[in-house]
């Protein structure tokens, strides 16, 4: 019996090595997401509002907003070009520096959103300061009325609620 339990910890010791990990980011393909603490800096640098997207590896609704959404050129171009595309993994243990200086890790970062759901996309300030918060699936139409609200300054008179119904 002992022979057994020996050969089955090594079974599964070998298939934890050889399995990939699942706990990595799943962004859109083709566009240029950093980390937090990058896009951070970027921002600052560039004086361009900050566009998050949180979200999970294996996430349906993440990967839906992925194919249906992020793959559409009027999207693409102008996220593209006005904001700086910062990607935080739901599972990743990366560490983060938020405004207050206070580092936390990317798991973390989604009980302090207070989101059950990914994906999770906010807007920041290009010094890292929350301008509206928008969860779950979104489609093109969406997207680019999140830009519009964004862009026309109106996440100052009012919320994205108000402003999308």
């Amino acid at each position: 019996m002992n022979i057994f339990f020996k050969s089955l910890s090594k079974l599964f010791f070998l298939i934890l090595l050889i399995t990939p990990a699942t706990s990595f980011s799943d962004p859109p393909k083709g566009y240029t997401f950093v980390g937090y603490n990058e896009g951070i800096k970027l921002a600052k640098a560039s004086g361009k509002k900050i566009f998050l997207y949180y979200g999970r590896y294996g996430c349906g609704f993440c990967d839906k907003t992925n194919i249906d959404s992020f793959s559409d050129p009027e999207v693409a171009q102008i996220y593209k070009s006005k904001y700086i595309l910062v990607y935080v993994d739901a599972e990743g243990g990366d560490r983060i520096t938020l405004p207050s200086g206070e580092q936390i890790t990317e798991q973390q970062f989604g009980s302090r959103l207070k989101s059950l759901v990914t994906p999770y996309f906010m807007f920041l300030n290009p010094d890292g300061k929350p301008i509206s918060r928008v969860p779950g699936f979104k489609t093109v139409d969406q997207l680019l009325l999140m830009d519009e609200f964004i862009s026309k300054g109106l996440y100052k008179i009012m919320t994205y609620a108000n402003f999308s119904s």
